[in-house]
């Protein structure tokens, strides 16, 4: 009985260790998520081939260890059977890298759009505060994961709004623009990477909700404003 005992403690330790090093690796990750969207933003406001190309490149990185991190919870949910806190954990886990995996295409689109560009335009003033807004909120939700703090998942859900809204500022006044006759490529341009942004914060809030439902056990799929 007691050999039995010591050898769930010695499985149990031997989950957690592997457990953590799986949000080590799920940090490195969004570290190259993240990395990729700034460089294609400022690529695309500081016309910059280069630094586009090589954000579409990189790419196949975060694919590579996505695909890793995510055979590894599978490993773990067949040889260790967690339940409750331990399987939300790794559930969640599944689920985030997913999302920051989208985030890193979403870099990839901004950069060839980057690349597209003919001509040097204005570009929108508010577009690099919601870059900047946008990637704030990837962190927050990163931090929130890391801290397992809910109450800081639900303020990145809020956040959320904000973003939503300057995607709709930013849109009609840029096809105000086109119905003028005035830069419609670039207006364009702009127009698809304030969407490719906006999505970004969708993915940031997906990963909010998941901090949640990781904490305290609660599916709040487009709600964890609450």
């Amino acid at each position: 009985m007691e050999e039995r005992i010591k050898g769930a403690d010695v499985s149990h330790d031997k989950f957690h260790r592997d457990l953590e090093d799986l949000k080590a690796r799920l940090l490195k990750l969004a570290q190259l998520a993240e990395t990729a969207i700034r460089r294609s933003v400022s690529a695309f406001l500081n016309p910059d081939r280069e630094t586009a190309r090589e954000v579409i490149a990189g790419d196949k990185a975060i694919n590579d260890l996505e695909e890793a991190i995510d055979e590894e919870c599978i490993r773990l949910i067949a040889l260790f059977q967690p339940v409750a806190l331990d399987l939300r954990q790794l559930m969640a886990v599944d689920h985030i890298i997913a999302e920051l995996e989208r985030i890193g295409d979403l870099a990839v689109n901004i950069a060839e759009e980057s690349l597209d560009q003919e001509g040097s335009w204005p570009v929108h003033p508010l577009l690099s505060q919601m870059a900047q807004e946008v990637l704030e909120m990837v962190r927050q939700s990163l931090q929130s994961f890391i801290n397992q703090d809910a109450r800081l998942a639900r303020q990145v859900c809020q956040e959320d709004t904000r973003v939503d809204e300057m995607d709709q500022e930013i849109i009609q006044d840029l096809i105000r623009d086109m119905t003028e006759d005035r830069a419609i490529p670039s207006c364009q341009s702009q127009i698809s990477v304030v969407r490719h942004l906006e999505r970004v914060g969708d993915h940031a809030t997906n990963i909010a909700e998941q901090v949640v439902y990781m904490v305290e056990g609660e599916i709040v799929r487009h709600r964890c404003q609450g």
